[in-house]
């Protein structure tokens, strides 16, 4: 059967996960990081894509990136995967794959669920049970955006920047922001979408998208339909 077109869209923003293959490392210590952050700089901006949050874990990496073309994202991954896995690869003297088959994506509605996406890619380490405070997580884009400290991997969102006229006002609504956590509803919501490569969204978001896409792109049940009486 084939794949399943991805749901892009140029200018919009999608939640990315990247994950090692059988839940292996994909970093093993904080050099291997740098070399991530330096590789998806590179494709960034190879791609004319946006960042406009992240977090890097032991076995997975994720990202909200905002393409510039249908096949920004596609293009961005590739770019990043053949020279970190290369340099993986040499460097722990393994073959194959790194990665647990293609990366998931799911198109995000920026005015409903940006913030939220970006709540939960940040709370991750803290979910993990890796530290009590997402700030004091160095691998993600959370201490960032509430100190104000420069970051050329990161592109600041329009959502963001409407939480306060000032920086410090927005360091502050962010920060308490995703400190309120993360509901259970919301979480399912986040989790299916990018398991499912669908959008996250309202259902008139969802519409337009269908709409701009020209094809259908409603989440479906598993299995037959069933039969009509």
């Amino acid at each position: 059967m084939p794949r399943k077109p991805r749901i892009v869209l140029p200018g919009y923003p999608h939640h990315v996960i990247l994950r090692g293959n059988n839940k292996s490392a994909i970093f093993h210590e904080d050099a291997d990081r740098y070399f991530f952050i330096e590789c998806l700089k590179e494709a960034k901006e190879k791609t004319i894509s946006k960042i406009s949050s992240y977090c890097f874990m032991k076995n997975h990496a994720h990202f909200i990136i905002e393409p510039s073309n249908d096949k920004g994202i596609s293009n961005m991954m590739q770019s990043l995967g053949r020279r970190y896995v290369r340099y993986i690869n040499d460097k722990y003297r393994r073959t194959g794959t790194l990665w647990e088959g293609r990366h998931k994506s799911s198109l995000i509605d920026r005015d409903e669920y940006l913030l939220c996406c970006s709540r939960y890619i940040e709370l991750n380490p803290v979910r993990a049970k890796l530290v009590q405070h997402p700030q004091d997580y160095k691998w993600s884009s959370f201490s960032f955006k509430v100190e104000g400290k420069a970051n050329d991997l990161l592109d600041i969102d329009a959502m963001y920047m409407e939480l306060g006229s000032t920086d410090k006002e927005r360091q502050k609504n962010y920060r308490e922001f995703v400190l309120e956590g993360i509901e259970q509803p919301a979480m399912e919501m986040i989790t299916t979408a990018i398991e499912k490569d669908a959008v996250l969204g309202t259902k008139k978001f969802i519409d337009e998208v269908a709409s701009l896409l020209n094809r259908d792109i409603k989440l479906r049940k598993r299995g037959r339909p069933k039969k009509s009486l």
